[in-house]
């Protein structure tokens, strides 16, 4: 598996627009072969923060496949607009099975 957790800021004057554009987004991102789960929250202490939980089959099926979609392009057009602050973090689960805390 593949997690990406996505940190974004939208611009308040465009706030409207960035909600029409994340749902999209999200929506479509969910029918993708290789997403196994896509989560968008709302910072409770800024409104206009938001964090991606997305988790992918692999790499590819995030590097690849989900960025060659055409929702994906509509998504980054949208993110242009309305996005003043963008952080990408890749990561990867860690078992901790049979591990002590």
């Amino acid at each position: 598996m593949f997690v990406v957790i996505v940190h974004l800021r939208a611009r308040p004057d465009r706030l409207g627009t960035f909600l029409t554009g994340i749902e999209a987004n999200a929506r479509a991102t969910r029918r993708e072969p290789g997403c196994l789960r896509i989560d968008v929250v709302r910072a409770d202490e800024d409104p206009h923060r938001f964090i991606l939980y997305e988790i992918y089959r692999d790499r590819t099926a995030f590097f690849t496949e989900h960025r060659s979609a055409a929702h994906y392009a509509a998504w980054r057009q949208i993110a242009e607009e309305c996005v003043t602050e963008h952080r990408n973090t890749f990561c990867h689960p860690v078992s901790l099975q049979g591990k002590d805390s």
